[in-house]
């Protein structure tokens, strides 16, 4: 077993909503694998026993009223006073003993999050196949929208550096918070890690508290919020060339009329024509301002971490 809580002070996190099942199973776990870590049950106003078990397990217990995954996040990153925070679900489907090799990942190479990839191993059975579908989908259009190549981007098991914890905002509150912690630190340009780790279904006793449909649509939604902040000339420069593209096919069609080879009401594409150009215009200047600001404040932001 490999110790290195002896330099770093680490504190293990533990999102918690209704897992009286497993979490005294996760406390106990992480307690023999990270003996020296301080391991803490955040607790988001179970209604059941998860709180009392995890106290009777030797955890510290912190409860979050506010109900949501993103929610705890925040919780752990304003209260965290160590140098490293391993955050793990309290489901029971990580495998404590590959928490040294997270740690170590990123402690002998600066990284500032190393992610648990359960994809690159993954076994089929321990996975819905919505949810398999669901993550490769979201990892996908990340890796288009980003140029990442990331593989598993809702993991529940990372580990973060303290230079992580102090310069990542978290805005969401419920699972799109995954999500969010990537691209927040895309945005502050951290280095991310992704290391390829065990993954186990479910426990029978245990149940899920994903809705893959809604969750879905927060984490699409998530995306183009950050899309918008961190590359808006990206996003706007997009629906720009949507509006031009609609005028390019009315001033076709109108241009068809004329020599009649098409019939289509001249009003209805020249309406058209007057509303996408215009549109168009204003979109990609919108984003060009836009992109402006944020690589003046990305300026000032790095002068101000220099000078602390």
């Amino acid at each position: 077993m490999l110790n290195l809580i002896k330099d770093p002070k680490v504190l293990v996190a533990i999102p918690c909503f209704n897992e009286a099942k497993t979490i005294a199973q996760v406390v106990g776990d992480f307690k023999k694998f990270l003996p020296g870590a301080n391991i803490c049950v955040f607790d988001n106003n179970s209604t059941d026993r998860s709180a009392d078990l995890a106290r009777k397990s030797g955890a510290a217990v912190v409860p979050v009223p506010k109900r949501g995954k993103g929610n705890v996040m925040r919780e752990i990153f304003d209260q965290a006073e160590a140098d490293l925070i391993l955050v793990v679900d309290g489901d029971n489907t990580y495998f404590a003993e590959e928490a040294p090799l997270l740690i170590k990942t990123l402690i002998e190479n600066n990284y500032d999050m190393v992610v648990g990839d359960r994809l690159t191993n993954a076994v089929k059975s321990s996975f819905k196949k919505i949810n398999l579908l669901g993550n490769h989908l979201i990892a996908a259009a990340i890796n288009l929208i980003f140029g990442t190549n990331y593989r598993d981007v809702l993991s529940g098991y990372r580990v973060f550096s303290r230079r992580f914890i102090k310069r990542v905002a978290l805005l969401t509150s419920e699972f799109e918070v995954e999500v969010e912690l990537t691209l927040r630190a895309l945005e502050e340009n951290l280095a991310i890690k992704e290391v390829p780790i065990s993954y186990r279904a479910r426990p029978d006793v245990s149940r899920s508290k994903l809705k893959p449909f809604r969750d879905g649509i927060s984490i699409m939604i998530t995306i183009a919020m950050i899309l918008r902040d961190v590359y808006p000339l990206r996003l706007y420069g997009l629906i720009s060339l949507g509006c031009f593209t609609v005028a390019l096919i009315a001033a076709i069609l109108r241009f068809m009329n004329f020599f009649g080879t098409f019939t289509f009401p001249n009003t209805i594409l020249t309406g058209l024509l007057l509303l996408f150009v215009p549109s168009g215009l204003i979109t990609f200047a919108m984003g060009l301002i836009l992109s402006a600001v944020n690589t003046r404040f990305s300026e000032i932001k790095q002068i101000i971490l220099r000078n602390k």
